[in-house]
């Protein structure tokens, strides 16, 4: 670790993203897909999810169980609180079919995100494939409440996110939405310093005063998710150099959003959160 100063650089520009908004609220022997190699198209690890290269304007994406003939079919989405079980889900074609071919997107073929719906309790899973085509994760929830869960992937050069409701039973302590501020902390303990000018961001992390310089983590410097307050509208960004963490993206409407920002230092992955206000 260098004692030079080294910030961790975020560019948030936010992708502009569609104006109409239609939720959709419908709600062993494992293999395990990512031993096999594929390549990455490259040059795609800087956008997020529905926006490709050049900026093109595409939907916003996680509102709908069900997007260009996909539909997301959770085995079970009641969760008992504290225990820990295992999520199961299908991705199914319009035949009802289950579909078993997907593309490794940063060095995963899933990526599943999992949140309360007032933004707490923040979880990113990669979840095995099994024989028959389901994909199952561990996960245990600890909180009563309301959560959504992202499934997020790629197939066929297209990028995807489907989404659906799980419940755990129990009296939800909702939280408020905390406020905008420009230093956060992992839940590893490591202290993170925003500086902004204008649309770029830069992200200073450090552990007891020491700056830190972030390793690889699944292919890349870091990783941000977004979600919108309210309808929790959805974006996975990843950096746009390999050799820096810098992500453009586009917080396209007013109102507040929460992101998680995810680096790896030591081996342990850390998860910041923290929230921003578009007026």
């Amino acid at each position: 670790m260098s004692g030079t100063p080294t910030p961790f650089r975020l560019v948030a520009f936010f992708a502009a993203l569609a104006v109409v908004f239609g939720v959709a609220a419908a709600a062993g022997s494992a293999i395990d897909p990512d031993r096999e190699t594929a390549a990455e198209a490259p040059g795609d690890g800087g956008h997020a999810m529905g926006e490709e290269a050049g900026g093109a304007d595409h939907p916003v994406r996680g509102l709908g169980v069900a997007e260009d003939g996909l539909r997301l079919v959770v085995a079970d989405p009641e969760l008992a609180r504290g225990r820990a079980a295992t999520l199961a889900f299908r991705v199914v074609d319009e035949r009802g079919a289950t579909v078993r071919d997907f593309d490794v997107a940063h060095t995963k073929r899933m990526h599943v995100i999992v949140v309360r719906r007032d933004l707490t309790g923040f979880q990113h899973l990669h979840p095995t494939l099994r024989a028959d085509g389901t994909w199952a994760t561990p996960l245990k929830l600890s909180a009563a409440g309301s959560y959504r869960l992202f499934a997020d992937f790629e197939r066929g050069g297209d990028k995807h996110t489907l989404a659906s409701d799980l419940s755990v039973d129990g009296a939800a302590d909702l939280q408020p939405l905390p406020a905008p501020a420009s230093t956060a902390r992992s839940d590893g303990g490591y202290d993170v310093t925003v500086t902004r000018y204008g649309d770029l961001q830069r992200f200073a992390i450090s552990r007891d005063g020491v700056p830190v310089q972030p390793e690889e983590y699944l292919g890349a410097a870091g990783h941000l998710v977004a979600l919108r307050e309210g309808d929790l509208a959805f974006l996975h960004v990843h950096p746009t150099s390999d050799a820096r963490a810098e992500f453009e993206v586009t917080l396209p409407t007013a109102g507040r959003y929460r992101l998680f920002l995810q680096f790896q230092h030591e081996g342990r992955v850390q998860t910041v959160a923290y929230t921003q206000e578009v007026s």
